[in-house]
């Protein structure tokens, strides 16, 4: 057993409710019981002042420094349905509270997208005047749609086409492709990874519109059976998997003035990946991170807007395990030939100021603190604020860095989980974060004096309702002996040291995720409290390959998925067996994707643990997994045999000991069903029991009021086997 480090923190809350949560509440009580906060809160351009919603949602507010922060309100539903009907009159909306998705445009106007009951509207309303601006009107089909800067173009997507709606209401139609495989402007490029969340970009003098234009022809079709008919249907998907043949991407520029057409010369071979897309402030250069299919190597590429052309190639980044390009760049305002990167490449996530010849101005990173989400920079560009994870990823904080001196500071104090940004002027903080005792506080604090002013201090909301069950956070020391690790126990109801308890360990693991954080509640989720609540001791523990502790601690899972995190899992079963009120005969162990295939390793690699296991939409073999995602944890299968031999569940089947339950949405393309087919019939041919349930309508997840259903299925099958 690892030497346990620290007990960081004790406590939830003291008992003040009256019941446990209810099956639905592990759905429903997020919402049901969410604390008290400032809905939508935003700055206002230009004004040290920012809007939010009441609490019933129907009236925007406006809080000014000015006036000590007391809230006005500015607009109401009323107010838009009203504008809305003086540009819109022969449509009908139902439109329920003050749309939350407003944004700023300036000081009086506020920019707002309203689907009603034939088309979607995008306006622009004055906060004052009462009046709005119709900028476009969209079919309300359209997949997705992006607004030029200044609102006088909208592009859009009808199935795998552009079409762009122009200020004076006429129609360009961008791309006419027919073919079944050529899709264009779709966010849905390389699977989503690499940070992509859009397919299309306006150039900053909203002239140009540069796209996507995804071949996947090639790429092997996938069927997903319909259950919808009284025959079943089949619905195909492109779906490459690792080692296999994978989708082709260009980068297209359309020019609304001329109607011409410029492809970006990225080169070949033509599977690569392009990403961090980006424009340069002047509209004549675009930017653009090219991956080889490797993901080892990345060249931020310069490219002519005009030709098409490749300009330069400004750096170059390279590892012996993956690059992975996560954020587009970040012009400096007033500084156009320069701009920030991010990369991980010296050990954390962090900002690098770079000129548009290639050349390192500054390296701005602050410690260990990996940069989470950047938020922008002051009026005059000389800083710039981003939130951080910080105390080894258990907390996000504010950070100011300058971009001359590389001086950073630290703009939030409290211990916990900080959502903040920072005024126009610079002036003022509006700060909103939770820990493992505080449900919430807002509050806004003059950067100047670092004098906070309280606007919400969240009551405990199961106070008087549900009794909490004890959650406390542990860090225990990774398999080599290196590393902490972070992690959580939620313990039984009416918690008695003297008495055994069984154990559910909920798990996760994979990259990009982080189940143990401090902020309310230690992150914990409601089906956990709800196990708790019923006689469970709940153990989660973020082990290395997860989220928000920097390369090295990612990096060891290379070409090895599951060897690593399952060897610091069995550090915390270790810990928890050798703690007397834990019953080492009757524990349990649930995770989903990832988390399904972590649980079907440790049931078959290490059987003598668990006498029950959940896996949810597991992934059983990594050669039946899509290529961007398996490929860069564990290159292709013709690279790397023995590591996918040896993640294989396939060939383990015969060591399966325990009862396992395995779940699978019948329609998931993330992981497809086959994975759990498979291993099924290796099962069988093994002689070995395994249930199987299938939620015939659901994808990768399973949502809605059906996820009450799965909820429940967990939990008896956990009770069947392991409560005596």
């Amino acid at each position: 057993m690892k030497k346990l480090l620290v007990l960081l923190l004790l406590s939830s809350s003291v008992a003040y409710g009256q019941r446990g949560f209810t099956i639905d509440e592990t759905v429903y009580g997020p919402s049901k019981f969410a604390p008290k906060t400032l809905t939508a809160a935003k700055w206002i351009k230009d004004a040290d002042a920012f809007s939010n919603l009441d609490s019933t949602s129907q009236n925007l507010l406006t809080r000014e420094a000015k006036n000590n922060w007391t809230p006005v309100q500015l607009a109401s539903t009323n107010d838009i349905l009203n504008a809305l009907k003086e540009i819109a009159a022969n449509d009908k909306f139902s439109l329920r509270s003050f749309p939350s998705n407003y944004s700023w445009i300036d000081k009086e106007n506020i920019k707002l997208n309203i689907r009603a009951e034939k088309n979607s509207y995008n306006i622009s309303y004055n906060v004052y005047s009462k009046k709005a601006k119709l900028n476009a009107t969209l079919p309300n089909n359209r997949d997705a749609e992006e607004f030029s800067h200044s609102n006088k173009h909208t592009a859009y997507l009808n199935g795998n086409n552009i079409e762009i709606i122009k200020a004076d209401g006429s129609k360009i139609t961008v791309t006419k492709d027919t073919v079944d495989g050529i899709v264009n402007g779709s966010s849905v490029v390389h699977r989503n990874e690499f940070g992509i969340s859009k397919g299309m970009w306006w150039s900053p003098d909203d002239k140009k519109l540069l796209y996507y234009r995804k071949d996947e022809s090639m790429v092997s079709k996938y069927p997903l059976p319909q259950w919808d008919t009284r025959v079943a249907t089949i619905k195909d998907i492109r779906y490459p998997m690792a080692g296999m043949k994978s989708e082709e991407v260009t980068l297209n520029i359309f020019n609304t003035e001329t109607g011409e057409y410029v492809q970006l010369q990225t080169g070949e071979p033509k599977e690569q990946y392009l990403t961090i897309v980006t424009w340069d402030p002047s509209s004549d250069f675009v930017f653009v991170g090219v991956l080889n299919r490797g993901q080892d190597h990345l060249k931020l590429n310069k490219f002519n807007a005009k030709n098409g052309e490749l300009v330069q190639t400004l750096f170059e980044e390279s590892s012996s395990t993956w690059v992975e390009p996560q954020v587009a760049l970040e012009f400096i305002p007033n500084k156009p030939d320069q701009f920030l990167y991010q990369t991980d490449k010296d050990g954390f996530n962090q900002l690098y100021l770079y000129n548009t010849q290639g050349k390192l101005v500054k390296n701005l990173g602050y410690k260990d603190v990996i940069v989470t989400d950047f938020q922008g920079f002051d009026a005059k560009g000389n800083k710039g604020y981003y939130i951080g994870a910080s105390n080894q990823g258990m907390e996000r904080h504010l950070f100011e860095v300058d971009l001359k001196s590389g001086k950073t500071s630290q703009l939030t104090s409290n211990k916990g989980t900080h959502n903040a940004s920072v005024s126009s002027s610079g002036k003022y903080i509006l700060d909103q974060y939770s820990n493992l005792d505080q449900p919430n506080i807002v509050q806004v604090i003059d950067k100047k004096s670092n004098k906070a002013q309280n606007l919400v201090t969240a009551a405990n909301p199961f106070n008087g309702k549900v009794d909490l069950p004890k959650i406390e956070f542990k860090t225990l020391t990774s398999a080599d002996g290196k590393t902490p690790l972070n992690a959580r126990i939620t313990y039984p109801a009416n918690f008695d040291p003297n008495k055994k308890y069984p154990v559910m360990v909920y798990l996760y693991g994979g990259s990009h995720a982080q189940l143990v954080t401090d902020k309310w509640l230690g992150a914990v989720g409601y089906f956990d409290m709800y196990m708790a609540q019923n006689g469970y001791l709940v153990f989660t523990m973020d082990n290395r390959g997860s989220d928000a502790r920097g390369r090295d601690f990612t990096r060891v899972t290379h070409r090895n998925l599951g060897e690593a995190e399952m060897a610091d899992q069995l550090v915390g079963i270790e810990y928890l067996k050798s703690q007397p009120y834990v019953d080492a005969e009757n524990m349990g162990i649930f995770g989903w994707s990832f988390g399904g295939f972590m649980t079907s390793s440790l049931m078959t690699k290490h059987n003598d643990i668990f006498k029950a296991a959940v896996a949810g939409g597991p992934v059983i073999d990594w050669k039946y997994y899509e290529v961007m995602y398996g490929e860069r944890y564990m290159d292709t299968p013709q690279e790397n045999p023995e590591g996918y031999e040896k993640t294989s569940m396939l060939n383990k089947a015969d060591r399966l000991n325990g009862h396992l339950l395995i779940i699978h949405g019948a329609q998931d393309p993330v992981v497809v069903q086959q994975h759990s087919m498979e291993f099924i019939q290796k099962c069988i041919e093994a002689g070995k029991q395994v249930d199987y349930f299938l939620y015939p309508t659901h994808e990768h997840n399973v949502l809605g009021k059906d996820r009450i259903h799965m909820y429940d299925k967990i939990a008896k099958y956990f009770d069947l086997y392991l409560k005596k």
